[in-house]
């Protein structure tokens, strides 16, 4: 399995239990704004070595997702602020093309330190 992207988690926004309860997770490197951190994930900054596809995996503390679906602005947000959002959902689309979808699966229970990597199978 070849790398895509890896970083670590350094902090957990206040208000990101908001978005795991509806499946969902926000991330970015720790270059964002204050007012973005308190709802996100916030991982070191990382760079993306090659465009996430279908087919990929994610991994979240020690969680394998299959990646389903990859909105049209996944990458360049990925590439500039680390950021995406992640639906849980199954689905084969997403409403919003900074959004990426993975199989249905509880979510990782994420915390400072925990790894975030995006695999090529």
């Amino acid at each position: 399995m070849i790398n895509k992207y890896q970083s670590t988690v350094t902090e957990v926004g206040a208000e990101a239990e908001i978005f795991f309860s509806e499946n969902m997770m926000v991330i970015f490197n720790d270059t964002a704004p204050a007012d973005l951190r308190t709802i996100g994930v916030i991982h070191k900054e990382a760079h993306l070595l090659e465009d996430v596809e279908a087919g990929d995996v994610l991994e979240v503390a020690g969680e394998a997702y299959e990646i389903l679906f990859v909105g049209s602005k996944v990458n360049d947000t990925l590439k500039e602020l680390g950021h995406c959002t992640i639906m849980f959902n199954g689905e084969i689309s997403a409403d919003l093309p900074g959004t990426m979808t993975v199989e249905k699966k509880p979510l990782p229970n994420v915390t400072v330190d925990s790894e975030i990597r995006i695999v090529k199978k």
